[in-house]
């Protein structure tokens, strides 16, 4: 299945080999350079497409990077057609470093650096618009989320086809490490959510999700709608379906939100994806005849 403003896809799944398209095409050799595309300032190859791409936010993780990447290249293991995103959304630390000295040891590690902080929600979008995957799975960079779930999140996905009008499979993190004055904001925070976008979301903060890669690019953007993204979906038209996941307390650094900043930020947003949803006439069902 195909989708928009990515490299050239044709039917089939799963990994396309460049010497075949390249006789198809007729490219000559030594010309592959010709065949690269520019898209939003990344180069996307036009003779090679993936069927899953991993994309990581992250900012001040130096310490927890080099596990997490590990375990996600475990977890896909099985997918030789995938690839591992990570964006670095302008840490101050040695997580770039880091980061680069892992792509000699996994070759499908793909490095993106913001020059300074744009928060979690740009960084998601930087990752999928580079992302040549169909399906996109994303996770935070703490280490919390654990990267053996994604196999049972792409199976939730998949199932039934992915003709099936499933945009988005989310997580439900059971038993969560959190300290209990989060657990407390995030539950009171999902409350008001509930009541507001009756989105079916009970953890709208799990950053572990699985989702089609042109159904993320047709939702309206703004800083912090990763945390809308259930609600977003809903409201193009797909359906959304969850599966409870593993959480695992935080090894290393710190997290950079607070409960009150949240709460900021968060009447804001309800109040603006509320009014989203008044302002949308459903799905268009579109044929050229």
């Amino acid at each position: 299945m195909g989708h928009s403003g990515t490299s050239l896809f044709l039917g089939g799944a799963g990994l396309y080999k460049a010497r075949a398209l390249l006789a198809r095409f007729r490219i000559p050799r030594g010309r592959g350079k010709d065949a690269i595309l520019v898209h939003e300032g990344f180069g996307r190859n036009i003779i090679m497409a993936m069927a899953l791409s991993v994309v990581v936010p992250v900012k001040d993780e130096a310490e927890n990077v080099g596990p997490l990447v590990r375990e996600i290249a475990t977890a896909v293991g099985g997918q030789p057609d995938s690839e591992i995103i990570f964006v670095d959304d302008g840490s101050s630390d040695g997580t770039s470093a880091a980061l680069a000295a892992l792509k000699s040891e996994f070759p499908s590690l793909r490095v993106i650096r913001h020059a300074a902080n744009l928060g979690q929600s740009r960084a998601v979008r930087t990752g999928v618009r580079a992302a040549h995957g169909e399906i996109v799975v994303t996770l935070d960079g703490d280490g919390q989320n654990d990267p053996a779930d994604i196999p049972k999140l792409l199976k939730e996905l998949h199932r039934d086809g992915l003709s099936n009008g499933v945009g988005m499979v989310s997580g439900v993190r059971a038993r969560r490490q959190d300290r209990f004055s989060r657990k407390l904001a995030s539950r009171v925070g999902n409350r008001i959510r509930q009541w507001l976008l009756k989105d079916g979301a009970t953890d709208s903060g799990c950053g572990l999700k699985a989702f089609r890669r042109d159904a993320y690019l047709a939702l309206p953007y703004f800083d912090h709608s990763h945390r809308f993204l259930i609600t977003l979906m809903i409201r193009e038209g797909y359906s959304v379906r969850f599966v409870e996941v593993n959480h695992r307390p935080r090894l290393h650094g710190r997290s950079k939100y607070t409960n009150f900043n949240r709460m900021l930020v968060g009447i804001d947003d309800l109040l603006g994806v509320r009014w989203l949803q008044r302002r949308f006439r459903g799905r268009a069902d579109a044929k050229e005849l």
